[in-house]
């Protein structure tokens, strides 16, 4: 067993086990997803709609968000685009669920924010395994490094407590965002591809098409930018290749 399901199911037994919720109109589906998460330990809540998935996310919120894209009234990219805007919510990962199987379909989840698209029919097992690598990798982004300290120049980035900073100023990054950063500042000063980012910040493997590395990757770029203000300058585009920090003399 996994140290990750270890945890989950050491939680489950205390009490304290993760919470999903579960956005699905199609009563079946959403009842076979919850089973699933149920036996490997989380807690786990289903809504059928919008509304009542901010109803549920208002009363607790969830460690991760299982969002079919097709759902009545509120949409599940309307949803999955509020959640992304609200500070409050920005950093809980959405697993998205959809019957869109598409390419391009795939380039807009992920444009939406969302840290993973699995779509239908869909292996309740695989579900299983997608929610747990997410949660790994946002556990991985707020307690690894052993208390490192990234600089460049007014930017501090605390890897062990997943807190940004510029100046006094702290910075509301989601863990995409912050991930994204974090590469950016590891190598400052050098360009990398948006393959090697998309491999950082997403984990996702270098068999993604060129077009969704740059839309991806760009799209994100483009919201850091404007999260880091004046600094977001820095953050410079190599074209036909890349990015890379690169903090002005002086600055440091």
């Amino acid at each position: 067993m996994s140290k990750l399901a270890q945890e989950i199911m050491d939680a489950a037994k205390s009490g304290t086990a993760l919470r999903v919720l579960v956005v699905e109109d199609e009563p079946d589906i959403a009842a076979l997803i919850a089973y699933q998460l149920t036996r490997d330990g989380f807690r786990v809540e289903t809504t059928g709609n919008g509304a009542e998935a901010f109803d549920a996310v208002g009363r607790e919120l969830p460690d991760l968000v299982v969002l079919d894209r097709m759902l009545p009234g509120l949409s599940g990219d309307e949803v999955l685009r509020r959640l992304k805007a609200d500070p409050a919510t920005s950093d809980i990962p959405v697993l998205v669920l959809t019957a869109k199987r598409e390419q391009e379909d795939r380039i807009e989840g992920l444009e939406l924010g969302a840290d993973d698209y699995l779509a239908k029919p869909f292996s309740p097992r695989e579900l299983v395994l997608r929610a747990r690598a997410i949660l790994r990798r946002v556990g991985e982004t707020r307690t690894n490094g052993g208390g490192r300290i990234l600089k460049a120049g007014p930017i501090r980035l605390d890897v062990d407590s997943h807190r940004a900073s510029i100046g006094e100023d702290e910075l509301s990054l989601t863990p995409t965002e912050f991930r994204l950063l974090q590469a950016l500042m590891e190598r400052h000063g050098r360009t990398q591809s948006r393959k090697q980012l998309l491999e950082k910040a997403w984990d996702v493997e270098s068999g993604v098409s060129d077009r969704i590395q740059t839309r991806t990757v760009d799209m994100h770029v483009r919201r850091l930018r404007a999260k880091l203000g004046e600094v977001g300058e820095w953050i410079q585009t190599v074209r036909g290749f890349g990015y890379r920090l690169k903090v002005p003399e002086g600055s440091e």
